[in-house]
């Protein structure tokens, strides 16, 4: 400890400076609390980092299970949308080909119906219920179309003996005119169905900005925000309607042309 009055380095245990001969026993218990109240305070300092760390960390762990708990989700999530809506019409497809050309043997023309209307409801549920990517659920229903295509020739192959895959440039092209139809019966149901989606929620996207930018440049400034919004609402539905009717057709003509 250092004297209060001449600032001689002293033993903590006196009383007396041995150099200006002063008394410290007044001075020694302010000396010892102010000590204490140091040593508190580096050890909360301590303690707050500490804390701080331990938030810190805290922190990055809910953040990192955050990220788990929403990719496991995601993950379930595309997986129950994928059995729902893609192995389950898969599963119809194949029961009613079973149905028609084994079981009952009707003609082949109630087979390519039902192909074409099943898969529609599908497609357009998936697609109000949530807003979704098109061009992967697409690929999905491609696959799907070929994965039952491939299981009816199978069943086929096994009652009557024959090969599975197409053995000709014809059977080629009726596989996959066959699977093309039922790719574009999907396809119309998620494109009907987000057209529902997109009604209720009245979400807006980057192409009714274009939409908006362009007939208020046709109007020259004319049209009343209103009007804009209106004629744009025309045109979204005009061009859905017509993409839908497109896809509807291409479903009939490649799944009935060869039957009929």
């Amino acid at each position: 400890m250092k004297c209060p009055y001449c600032a001689s380095l002293l033993e903590e245990e006196v009383l007396v400076c041995k150099v200006c001969r002063r008394d410290l026993y007044l001075f020694k218990p302010l000396t010892e609390k102010i000590r204490d109240l140091e040593a508190q305070l580096k050890a909360q300092g301590d303690r707050a980092q500490l804390q701080d760390r331990v938030a810190e960390l805290e922190g990055e762990l809910d953040e990192v299970q955050a990220k788990l708990t929403k990719s496991t989700n995601g993950a379930v999530n595309f997986g129950s949308a994928i059995a729902q809506f893609v192995l389950i019409p898969l599963v119809l497809l194949l029961l009613s080909h079973a149905l028609v050309t084994v079981v009952y043997d009707l003609p082949l023309v109630y087979l390519r119906v039902i192909s074409i209307v099943l898969p529609l409801p599908f497609g357009y549920w998936l697609f109000k219920s949530k807003q979704r990517s098109l061009l992967p659920w697409f690929v999905a229903t491609a696959f799907m179309a070929s994965a039952s295509v491939i299981g009816m020739s199978a069943i086929t192959g096994w009652v009557d003996h024959t090969p599975v895959m197409p053995q000709s440039m014809v059977e080629w092209k009726e596989f996959i005119e066959y699977a093309a139809s039922i790719s574009f019966s999907f396809l119309t149901g998620m494109l009907i169905g987000g057209i529902s989606y997109h009604r209720v929620h009245r979400s807006r996207s980057n192409s009714n900005s274009i939409l908006k930018a362009l007939v208020t440049q046709l109007g020259d400034g004319k049209l009343s925000p209103d009007a804009i919004q209106q004629i744009i609402k025309k045109l979204e539905s005009l061009t859905g309607s017509v993409v839908t009717v497109g896809t509807t057709a291409m479903s009939i003509y490649t799944g009935l042309k060869s039957v009929l």
